[in-house]
């Protein structure tokens, strides 16, 4: 459903008309588009899509992805005034404008949740934690390293390993009895465990629990380097944003270490990346009529 939010801190430059904007963030594993109406105070969602890509063509499917909601909100092309790209979008053909996908989450964080002081966004194939001011700017970030046992990437090959839907991974996990540690070094190491933990009779709710305790210190560590004020909220963003086990275990982990804040999650916290897109694909088409309009006069 459509709603309002007000957009924080960012200049007005004087356009008090409504402006559709599309962001459109394109990742590892899956295409995320959503589509807004702006003005200077308010921004409203009009839609969003999320289309897993399944060896599809990313960019042909951004297309397919981002036509799809115009027909459903009866919009041409034309009336789009600005479509912003992020991640690996920046070469898709009618784009408008790019932007660094760290600064779309933490603005998308922003909209998501006016508390959010820092994103930890898990995606595909790394984790990134960013500290972010009131108004989304980026103050620092630290990402896993190239290895692959903190992303989605890894649990999804677990858990197709398993037999487990991506769907069911969080539940399973919750319903641990007795996690079972697993290598948190390494991710073929961590795959290793896990084939001698099925061979021992380990339960794949221990073995889900123990990759998603192994996950959460790895993302713990990341949040403390990049130094989030105590008391403060950590949204998570990216795939594994709804990974109910996964935010269980970070939640344990911040508590364990006596840390001070809190770790959320939102509905649409995969669309953070997109939605920061749109949001500033229309402060700067904004900006960019304000400039044109003084050139007009002078």
């Amino acid at each position: 459903p459509a709603r309002s939010v007000r957009r924080p801190s960012l200049p007005v430059l004087g356009r008090h008309d409504m402006t559709v904007t599309a962001g459109i963030d394109i990742g590892t594993g899956a295409v995320k588009v959503v589509i807004f109406d702006c003005d200077g105070e308010q921004n409203r969602w009009l839609a969003k899509r999320v289309d897993r890509l399944r060896r599809r063509d990313p960019m042909v499917l951004a297309e397919s992805c981002y036509q799809a909601l115009l027909k459903q909100l009866g919009l041409g092309r034309d009336e789009v005034a600005y479509v912003a790209t992020t991640g690996e979008g920046e070469n898709i053909s009618f784009r408008t404008g790019h932007f660094y996908s760290m600064t779309t989450h933490a603005r998308g964080a922003i909209h998501l949740n006016l508390g959010a002081r820092a994103v930890l966004d898990v995606g595909a194939l790394h984790g990134r934690a960013i500290s972010i001011d009131e108004r989304g700017k980026v103050l620092s970030y630290k990402m896993t390293s190239q290895c692959a046992s903190g992303s989605g990437q890894f649990l999804e090959n677990i858990a197709r390993y398993l037999g487990v839907a991506i769907d069911e991974i969080g539940k399973l996990s919750l319903q641990a009895d007795d996690p079972e540690k697993v290598s948190g070094i390494c991710a073929v190491l961590a795959e290793t465990d896990v084939i001698n933990m099925v061979s021992r009779g380990i339960t794949t709710p221990n073995i889900l629990r123990g990759i998603h305790v192994s996950m959460a210190g790895r993302l713990a560590r990341l949040l403390k380097a990049v130094k989030v004020p105590a008391g403060e909220t950590v949204l998570v963003t990216g795939g594994l944003a709804l990974d109910d086990g996964l935010i269980a275990a970070m939640r344990d982990e911040i508590a364990e270490r006596k840390v001070d804040m809190a770790i959320e999650s939102n509905p649409d916290s995969i669309y953070a990346g997109a939605i920061g897109a749109a949001l500033w694909g229309a402060f700067r088409h904004e900006k960019l009529a304000h400039l044109g309009q003084l050139a007009e006069v002078s």
